[in-house]
Parts: C-alpha cells; structure tokens; sequence
C-alpha cells in the first residue's frame, strides 16, 4: 500500500497509509489530521485546499478548469495548491508529500 505524508501547518509530518483508489481528504479524514471538506468531496467548496509539496507537482495530473475555479476561494493559495477531495490515489504516488494551510474559509458558512 502507498504511504505518503501530510505536513500540518507548524510544520509537523504525519506519515500515514495511502489506499489506492482513495482522495486525500478521505485519507486525511481517516487519520484524524485538521481537514474540514465541508462539502464532503463534492468540489463545491474549498476546504480541502493542500498544498502539493513541489518536487510532486509535476507528478500529479493536472487540475480541471472547474477544480482551479473552486482554488481561487482557498486563502493562502500557492501555485501548487489542490484540492484534496480531486486527488485520487495510485502507486505512482507512493511517497506523496502535502501541506495542509494553515486557515481554510467555509463559503457554507458566510
């Protein structure tokens, strides 16, 4: 199974199991890390906003015109941000590093 590691906004790493086929708001979800996903993965907001770590970037698919929409709603967007809920999980990914930001905004909520 892959592993990859999520860095928490003080700089913390969490080395935790990746399973394939699995969106890394589920995977942070299922280790308790700080990830809201308000709207459950159904790219409708942006509180899932992880920052891919760059030497990855080029690694991972690009994201859709509709995921770099919902992007511009995350606070502290870098020009490797993602939204967790669109990045799946495959072998390739073995190794994966993300930052989750140090504040999100709950459009839902305003």
């Amino acid at each position: 199974m892959p592993r990859m590691t999520f860095i928490d906004a003080d700089g913390n790493p969490r080395e935790v199991d990746a399973p394939l086929g699995h969106s890394l708001l589920q995977i942070a979800w299922d280790n308790g890390l700080d990830m809201e996903g308000a709207c459950e993965g159904a790219m409708a907001c942006s509180t899932c906003h992880v920052i891919v770590d760059p030497s990855w970037n080029d690694r991972l698919d690009a994201p859709t015109e509709d995921e770099e929409d919902m992007l511009d709603l995350a606070p502290g967007l870098k020009a490797t941000s993602r939204l967790g809920c669109q990045i799946i999980i495959t072998e390739a990914m073995d190794g994966l590093v993300v930052h989750l930001p140090d504040s999100t905004r709950n459009l839902l909520l305003a």
